[in-house]
């Protein structure tokens, strides 16, 4: 089933500054992540039936022309179960409908599953259509994905990954940066370099690191010019795993080893 990307330049922290949108299937289409409005994706819907909108998660840079096109569209209006309020605050416009994991939307060309993907934020989703997985932001085909307290979940993040690895799709189709057409290879990536993080991060603590500025000085050995305050909250985020697993002690505020 085809999925047309289309690039939208919104206000993000990603390096391209831009977030894709893209519509699965020809007829009574599924719209997903329509950032903004633009020139480009009102062009590539031209001559399409829109019936569905729906978002990977609720991040701004994911959600800020739901309404609109919603309504141009007089589209069907999808959000996570259990976390419509949440959607509604961030879209402006009330769902019509709710997804789960067993959910199947329904274009003209056939049905596109709900991938449950949490981790990144908690009601993040994909969307897999044949071959193909609208994958929002769990994946990048350079680099990585941040997950950074409090809203992200690096135990859920794992999963997700390796959750992806184990439906084996033949390509992604990610938020930000190209296509990744090697997607096992690319959650294998992401999982090492996650379990190579917190390795460093358990170091930092055994070390005698305790507050989360310490740690990271410690466990980052790059330069953190304009994103520190995003690796702060990876450390955290990696805190609060291991103190789930039992493996540090962690207050909220200062960790200490087992």
């Amino acid at each position: 089933m085809d999925a047309t990307r289309v690039d939208t330049t919104v206000s993000t922290e990603a390096p391209t500054g831009q977030t894709a949108a893209y519509v699965i299937g020809s007829t009574e289409a599924l719209l997903v992540d329509p950032a903004a409005r633009t020139d480009s994706l009102d062009a590539a819907l031209d001559g399409r039936t829109v019936a569905h909108v729906a978002v990977t998660h609720h991040h701004p840079d994911h959600v800020g022309a739901v309404a609109q096109y919603a309504e141009t569209h007089d589209a069907t209006v999808w959000a996570r179960q259990g976390r419509t309020r949440e959607f509604e605050r961030a879209t402006g416009v009330a769902p019509d409908r709710t997804f789960s994991a067993a959910t199947t939307i329904r274009t003209g060309d056939g049905a596109v599953s709900v991938v449950e993907t949490p981790g990144h934020a908690p009601e993040h989703v994909a969307f897999a259509a044949g071959d193909t997985v609208v994958s929002g932001d769990l994946a990048v085909a350079e680099g990585s994905v941040v997950v950074g307290a409090p809203e992200g979940d690096l135990r859920a993040y794992l999963t997700s990954l390796r959750r992806l690895h184990a439906l084996d799709p033949a390509r992604l189709a990610p938020s930000h940066g190209p296509p990744i057409e090697s997607p096992r290879a690319t959650c294998r990536r992401l999982v090492a370099h996650r379990l190579d993080r917190e390795q460093r991060v358990r170091e930092a603590v055994a070390s005698g690191a305790e507050m989360p500025d310490e740690i990271l000085t410690a466990a980052y050995e790059k330069d953190l010019t304009g994103v520190r305050a995003l690796a702060r909250a990876t450390v955290v985020a990696h805190l609060e795993k291991l103190a789930v697993e039992g493996t540090v002690r962690w207050d909220g505020e200062r960790a200490t080893p087992v």
